[in-house]
């Protein structure tokens, strides 16, 4: 697969759902990390080449324009001196180098594309990198928490917990029941109270009743 047909692949690739799909999405995740590293190394690299063409065309390019100008120079100094047969020469010699200068000039705005298509490309690969890295990470927090809890879930300070509970609502249960008995207790008392008042109010009436009917004998 060529470079930038890779790089396109995962530009356009949805890093969430290739590992929804992945059976281990922890070894799916580090495999594309290693992936985009090693393309960011290769577009480096040919992002280098790229450069180095670049700038080695600039310098033609620049070389060619002055002897451009000392062609142009040298047609009007023959005009100057009436040596049109050597004007036309210098004029021909100007006319190529041109040419050469319009191919150079066609050759650099192709390798400037070049260049940006490749640092657009880069950034956009970064960027899926810095995505693949903290969703990595996201994965391994995961696991670490899953870990735990099942860790968790096997060792006596577990079971612990569920005796403490178990043994809490019992406590609790047992506390309910002795409010409960007190309830009762307090209701019974508050009964036998009120009788024990009304059965001393029936006794006092009946001492009355007796007392008045002695005073009618007495009388």
């Amino acid at each position: 697969m060529g470079l930038l047909s890779r790089m396109s692949d995962i530009v356009q690739s949805n890093i969430n759902a290739l590992l929804d799909k992945a059976e281990d999405p922890e070894k799916m995740i580090k495999h594309l990390i290693l992936e985009m590293q090693d393309t960011l190394v290769e577009v480096r690299s040919v992002a280098a080449t790229v450069l180095a063409d670049k700038k080695q065309i600039e310098r033609r390019i620049s070389k060619l324009e002055i002897e451009s100008a000392n062609w142009q120079s040298k047609a009007q100094i023959a005009l100057q001196k009436e040596r049109e047969d050597l004007a036309r020469a210098a004029l021909g010699e100007k006319q190529r180098v041109d040419q050469a200068l319009d191919s150079l000039h066609e050759q650099l705005n192709e390798v400037q594309e070049s260049v940006n298509k490749l640092q657009s490309d880069s950034s956009q690969l970064n960027d899926k990198l810095l995505e693949a890295k903290a969703k990595q990470k996201t994965l391994l927090i995961r696991q670490r928490t899953q870990s735990s809890r099942l860790k968790l879930r096997h060792s006596d300070a577990y079971n612990k917990v569920d005796t403490a509970i178990v043994k809490f609502d019992q406590y609790e249960r047992r506390i309910d029941d002795l409010e409960a008995q007190v309830d009762a207790f307090d209701l019974v008392s508050e009964t036998k109270s009120l009788n024990a008042e009304l059965a001393e109010l029936e006794a006092s009436e009946e001492i009355e009743k007796q007392l008045a009917e002695l005073r009618k004998k007495v009388a």
